[in-house]
């Protein structure tokens, strides 16, 4: 015991957070000294106005402009410093040029390719004028195509999801990329080891990618030195810094399994038990994920280069990881990527397309609600129209402050006809949309600010698949044990439980 309380005392984690509690310590002190002294007090006055008409003129989200207005105007002598600190969404100018610079290599390498071929977005618009539309944007903004010729599995569960996967690695030839927000050492992450361990014994290359903040509990500071030493290649995604910087905002919330180029996996799972139910911290753990295999796998070995060569600035020879097969074609597959370095909120739009297009339902599943002005009046419309909007959230949740917020959004939705329910058995951390029996997405993707605004984050949509259909019919049975959520269950709430939902609700876009 006292073994471990000496290497959490002098490990990277309590170091760079004692050190960051002292810089925060150390800002609230100057300021509160120098808003003293009048020409201090004005020049970091005039500072919080400067910032103000800053970011009214910026091409930002209303809500999050109306947060910074609100600490403008509550702090006017220090708003302008922490606007300064913390409001910059992005990354530096070099960093953001190194992903430019990759961005440039993954469209060569995919024009230049025999995978650059029209034919599955022509068949998509043979099948769907109106879905080829949602994916023409897709390919727009990101890059990332359709794609046929792949074979798609859909997994209710991460104790079935994990099952598969350790089947497919200890099968792999080549290579094995792993990229997760959160990596935990216990009985998952063992048996994911053992296998990875024995596949580079064969001679096959094993590259890992965790989300530094996102494993800062889970994982000491010596973790990726140990799997080094193993043979493993690992990196941090943008490591915790021991000074004030707004990069710790952005993190990777993408999962991502690529193996030999020919078999791919994404969902909401991480690499810890919890999801796989062998630690039952929040009830009973829902989540979902789904494995291609085939044409469109060359898309997640895109996203997962990208980043691997952005975060380890070594270049990668990204043809040769490729796929080598040919698979049976099961409707049409999208992956796609978002990040926050630009201004297009990819993956909010790509919900709200599938909302606003939707004729007969759509059905959500997310473990997080704190929505934009642009994300209700989607929603209400829907609802509005005569669409069947549901929305499954939990009911015992894992971040009590982010629950009460969620909670403070059902009422505007129940008002305009959307359907709520609350996860009974547990925490439901899937995050799905399918509507019409022609569309789903499933991934990384949350309904919050962080993953629209602040992450790097992954999906996959499906035109015409199987995947629709078993993504309803869970959700069908999902909704079987769930409460629907009423308007005597808002009123009967706690007065102060919804005094919180609505203060904390005006800082969400900040957080």
């Amino acid at each position: 015991m006292l073994r471990k309380l000496l290497r959490f005392l002098t490990g990277r984690l309590f170091i760079s957070l004692v050190l960051i509690v002292v810089q925060l310590a150390t800002l609230f002190l100057v300021l509160f000294y120098v808003q003293n002294n009048a020409v201090w007090f004005q020049i970091l006055s005039g500072l919080s106005i400067v910032m103000t008409l800053v970011v009214v003129v910026r091409d930002l989200n209303p809500a999050y402009k109306i947060g910074w207005m609100l600490l403008f105007m509550f702090f006017p002598v220090y708003g302008g410093i922490f606007y300064i600190l913390f409001g910059n969404r992005r990354l530096n100018r070099r960093l953001r040029d190194r992903l430019e610079q990759l961005n440039v290599v993954y469209q060569k390498g995919v024009e230049g390719g025999s995978y650059s071929d029209l034919l599955p977005m022509r068949a998509l618009a043979s099948y769907s004028n109106t879905l080829s539309r949602q994916a023409q944007y897709i390919v727009n903004i990101t890059g990332y195509p359709v794609w046929s010729n792949t074979e798609v599995e859909y997994f209710p569960s991460g104790e079935a999801w994990v099952i598969d996967l350790l089947e497919e690695l200890a099968k792999a030839k080549s290579f094995i990329f792993l990229e997760f927000f959160i990596v935990a050492e216990g009985e998952v992450w063992d048996a994911i080891l053992a296998v990875l361990l024995d596949r580079i014994r064969r001679g096959v290359r094993v590259c890992l990618m965790f989300d530094d903040a996102g494993s800062l509990f889970t994982l000491d500071s010596h973790f990726d030195t140990r799997l080094r030493a193993l043979g493993i290649e690992v990196v941090a995604f943008n490591p915790l810094r021991a000074h004030l910087n707004s990069r710790l905002n952005s993190r990777n919330h993408c999962k991502v399994v690529v193996i030999d180029g020919n078999i791919g996996y994404t969902g909401g799972v991480n690499l810890a038990d919890e999801y796989a139910n062998r630690l039952l911290r929040f009830g009973h753990w829902k989540d979902t994920a789904v494995k291609l295999k085939g044409d469109a796998v060359w898309s997640l070995s895109q996203m997962f280069l990208q980043l691997w060569a952005f975060s380890t600035g070594r270049s990668e020879n990204f043809a040769v990881h490729r796929p080598t097969i040919t698979a049976h074609t099961d409707g049409f597959v999208q992956p796609f990527s978002d990040n926050p370095l630009d201004d297009n909120n990819v993956a909010e739009n790509a919900y709200i397309q599938i909302i606003s297009m939707a004729k007969r339902y759509v059905w959500i599943t997310t473990p997080y609600l704190i929505l934009d002005n642009e994300m209700i009046t989607a929603l209400k419309i829907a609802a509005q129209s005569g669409v069947d909007v549901r929305i499954i959230t939990p009911h015992i949740p894992d971040k009590k402050y982010v629950f009460a917020v969620t909670r403070s959004y059902y009422r505007v939705l129940l008002d305009a006809g959307v359907k709520i329910y609350e996860y009974t058995p547990g925490f439901l951390h899937a995050k799905m949309f399918v509507s019409d029996d022609r569309v789903a997405i499933i991934g990384t993707i949350n309904m919050d600010y962080r993953s629209f605004y602040l992450h790097f984050e992954n999906g996959v949509l499906f035109y015409g698949s199987s995947v629709v259909r078993k993504v309803y019919d869970d959700i069908e049975d999902t909704l079987a044990i769930c409460r629907p959520i009423d308007t005597e269950f808002l009123r009967t709430r706690k007065w102060y439980s919804r005094l919180v939902g609505i203060i904390l609700r005006l800082a969400a876009p900040l957080l």
